[in-house]
Parts: structure tokens; C-alpha cells; sequence
């Protein structure tokens, strides 16, 4: 009789918002130069964006992004880091492109964008999702 505990696979998400699958035109700048890094996001939540890189950029860079929240005239103006850079090697990249984290936001545009990104959908996942192991195992001692 086998009596190993039988494990639940528990899924780990570690994002405070949900991304939404929408292209749109932005202007994503270097905070040292002022040189444009960016003029396409890919993804976008009210606290960061997946945007093509037009040049290469190292994680950690400080940049400013401008972007026309969709659906809406209102104008979105972030401050935020380069979190992560995506190189295009995997399949399901969609090339080269950079995760922004937004730093700083405006209270009234980040409420519209968030409104208007509700009913958009997320974008298909391109992995598998992570394994949250601890919560498994903490799921099986009880």
C-alpha cells in the first residue's frame, strides 16, 4: 500500500497585476541620454509594460515611458527600471523586448488604465507555469 502523500500541483504566480495582450504605440526613453529604447509595447499592466527594444539596454536602466492608455485620450507617464530583457531566443518570444517595472504613477491615469485594460485579455502563456512547491508541500502536512 503506498502511503506517500498524494500532491495537488499548486500553481505559483508572482505578479501583483494581471498583464493584458495589447499592442500599442509608446515612447520608452533612457533616463541618462534621453535616446529612445522603445516605440512599440507588446503587454501591459497598471505597474509595468513588455516593450520591442529597438537597441540593446541592460537590466536595472532607469527610462521614462509615454504611452495613450488604450480605449481612452488619457495620457500615461511613468517613470520606471528595466526589470528584465528578453533576448528572443526562446520560442514564443516575441524578439528582443524589455520588462519595465513603473516606478512612479499619477493616482487618476493609472485608475483609467487599469479600468480600461479589464477587458482586455491576457496573453497566452508561452511556458509552463511554475510549480509553487512550498505551498504543495504545506498543502500535504495538514
Amino acid at each position: 500500500m503506498n502511503t506517500a502523500p498524494s500532491f495537488d500541483t499548486l500553481r505559483c504566480s508572482q505578479r501583483r497585476s494581471v498583464r493584458r495582450a495589447v499592442r500599442l504605440e509608446c515612447e520608452v526613453v533612457r533616463e541618462r541620454d534621453f535616446k529612445r529604447i522603445s516605440r512599440q509595447a507588446v503587454d501591459v499592466s497598471p505597474d509595468g509594460m513588455l516593450a520591442v527594444a529597438d537597441i540593446p539596454v541592460l537590466t536595472g536602466e532607469e527610462v521614462v515611458v509615454s504611452f495613450r492608455a488604450p480605449r481612452s485620450w488619457v495620457w500615461f507617464d511613468a517613470c520606471g527600471t528595466v526589470a528584465r530583457v528578453v533576448h528572443g531566443r526562446r520560442p514564443g518570444d516575441t524578439g528582443r523586448c524589455l520588462g519595465i517595472q513603473f516606478d512612479s504613477t499619477e493616482a487618476t491615469p493609472r485608475a483609467i488604465l487599469q479600468r480600461n485594460l479589464a477587458t482586455i485579455p491576457p496573453p497566452l502563456p508561452s511556458r509552463p507555469t511554475r510549480l509553487d512547491y512550498v505551498a504543495m508541500v504545506a498543502k500535504a502536512m495538514r
